[in-house]
């Protein structure tokens, strides 16, 4: 499948590295078409599976698209790629962090009654917006494995349920149980994933290190 992934940092580096090692073509998406991240990243690879350019090139490349930039900017970010996305999924794995507090909250405009998820999904109507895979350590959320077998929750948000069907699918390929991928619903639902962080950031600030999750349990 051809994955496009909008930022060129650890998050996007993870994802790309990862989505390559189970077959797709990547191609990653900066702001310039020089980006020295993306060229890395191509030559970490040395395979014909791996390219990059510009938002607006990984934006048209990709069946699905991943944002996987800062998410204060996101938005800035999706314009910038110049397309409605029409017919497209983008996977919203981005938080609308303030990192000018500490520790860092979330951005007043994009939380409680609102969402970065659901701004994406209003400002590009045309596209089907799932939210995923933002409430862990990115390193741990494309190889779950490494934390109790595997055995810890994801969650999943969208109103297209054929796109939350194929990204749950992206979701198993890194390893995640079908059990263990839990569906909140639409995309307001975002508004809860995205609040999750403020509780993420106090764990880390606790246990120094990202690699942990939560398991939800029911009777």
């Amino acid at each position: 499948m051809k994955i496009g992934i909008l930022g060129t940092g650890e998050v996007g580096n993870l994802l790309g590295s990862r989505l390559i090692e189970n077959g797709h073509q990547v191609m990653m998406g900066g702001r310039e078409a020089n980006n020295q991240k993306g060229l890395d990243f191509v030559n970490k690879h040395s395979s014909e599976n791996a390219s990059y350019g510009t938002f607006a090139a990984a934006s048209g490349f990709g069946e699905i698209i991943f944002n996987a930039t800062n998410g204060r900017f996101a938005l800035d970010a999706l314009e910038l790629a110049n397309t409605d996305f029409a017919g497209k999924i983008i996977i919203d794995v981005a938080n609308p962090f303030d990192f000018t507090t500490k520790p860092p909250t979330l951005i007043p405009e994009l939380a409680n009654t609102n969402s970065l998820g659901e701004s994406i999904q209003h400002n590009f109507p045309n596209a089907k917006v799932v939210k995923t895979l933002n409430t862990l350590g990115m390193a741990l959320a494309v190889n779950p494995k490494q934390l109790n077998n595997g055995d810890h929750s994801i969650f999943i948000s969208g109103n297209d349920e054929s796109a939350k069907t194929r990204t749950k699918t992206l979701l198993t390929e890194f390893g995640w149980k079908i059990e263990n991928i839990i569906d909140i619903g639409d995309i307001t639902g975002a508004r809860a994933m995205e609040g999750f962080l403020i509780l993420s950031v106090r764990l880390l600030m606790s246990f120094g290190l990202p690699m942990f999750n939560i398991k939800v349990l029911k009777s």
